[in-house]
């Protein structure tokens, strides 16, 4: 019978030298240790994947495997950058780019270090990595996200308390009152505006952290678009604009989020009033199988075939000069993105510049 025989190590320096290489195998961060050359004497499994290798590169000079470019996208000497480093440094600014050009964000770590004692030690460098793309993702919609609320907040708020000023001032020396209701009018919208911008960054926080709950309930989908249209008929009114009902008169009943469907729906009309200046918005539904699809058409400005695939995007909005004579976040179609997944609804659009567009989305029965 064949008994199964583990080699011990024959002493302390080679049971520790057995620790360390365990522990630097298990560490999730790339590891690199270099000679005072820098070329490459010890290495982790996680520092071949960050360098997606699949062969051995030990012996090779750090800078044939490690290539980097720094925020300006210049490429980075990265011997030079290592033998000139006395103490240990750390930057989140290099990326690592591959051989077909695509790049890594990284967190790059280099320290020097001695292996022995006394000026005849051995000397060398350990170099830490790490793929921060994600991290750098969330960073950049972070600043992002601060850039576009704070510019987003301080106009409505600016126009706001600038016609609440100038209706005190004309109460305080004309007391006209046709002109104070126009300045208070004015600033209600600004209000009204931000209300609107409020609740957005509300819904989008509780969905980027995922604490919106589906709570399903039958929906006569029939009196929920009358009741759409009935809200919003003013407002197209107010535009010069006829706000149309398509019901098949057949509508079943849908199970479904009340709350979403409709958050949905106000979304669509919403915007095809705001982009409509001529003409009327549509408000329709039609059975589907195992479901409802509904759609919100209008005869506005249209959408460009290239802005087609960016308006679901966070804190898209349109260069079209049209689209920014109006208010937006860029974050109402983005939400309502967020909403219809968690509906398990499917959104399409048709869209033709200077045409119209067309929003309809498949909600189907949930359980």
């Amino acid at each position: 019978m064949l008994k199964k025989i583990r080699f011990l190590p024959t002493n302390n320096a080679d049971l520790e030298h057995e620790r360390l290489t365990s522990l630097i195998n298990n560490m999730a961060d790339g590891v690199i240790a270099t000679d005072e050359h820098v070329k490459i004497v010890l290495y982790n499994g996680a520092a071949l994947n960050i360098l997606d290798v699949n062969s051995s590169i030990n012996s090779k000079p750090i800078d044939e495997v490690l290539s980097l470019i720094d925020k300006n996208n210049q490429p980075v000497d990265v011997r030079t950058l290592i033998l000139e480093t006395k103490t240990a440094l750390s930057n989140r600014d290099f990326r690592l780019q591959y051989p077909d050009k695509s790049t890594m964000n990284l967190y790059i770590s280099i320290a020097p270090v001695k292996l022995g004692y006394g000026k005849n030690g051995d000397s060398g460098y350990v170099i830490l990595i790490r793929d921060i793309t994600r991290e750098k993702s969330l960073e950049e919609e972070r600043d992002e996200f601060i850039s576009v609320s704070s510019h987003e907040l301080r106009t409505p708020i600016a126009i706001a308390e600038g016609n609440i000023s100038n209706a005190l001032l004309i109460a305080q020396k004309t007391g006209d009152m046709t002109k104070i209701k126009q300045a208070l009018e004015q600033a209600h919208n600004q209000v009204t505006f931000l209300s609107e911008l409020v609740n957005d960054l509300s819904t989008l926080s509780r969905a980027e952290r995922s604490q919106l709950h589906v709570e399903i309930e039958p929906i006569n989908a029939h009196d929920l678009c009358q009741e759409l249209v009935d809200n919003y008929r003013p407002d197209a009114e107010k535009k010069g604009l006829e706000l149309k009902l398509e019901l098949d008169p057949q509508l079943e009943l849908l199970q479904s989020s009340r709350l979403y469907v409709r958050e949905t729906l106000q979304n669509f009309i919403t915007n095809a009033i705001k982009y409509t200046q001529t003409g009327s918005v549509t408000l329709g539904a039609r059975n589907k199988p195992v479901g409802i699809e509904f759609y919100v058409a209008d005869t506005g400005i249209g959408i460009s075939k290239s802005d087609k695939e960016k308006v679901f995007d966070k804190f898209f909005r349109s260069e079209d000069f049209r689209t920014r004579e109006t208010n937006g976040t860029g974050l109402g179609l983005y939400v309502t993105m967020k909403l219809a997944r968690l509906i398990h609804a499917e959104i399409t659009l048709q869209s033709e510049l200077n045409k119209g567009s067309t929003f309809s989305v498949y909600i189907p029965n949930l359980k």
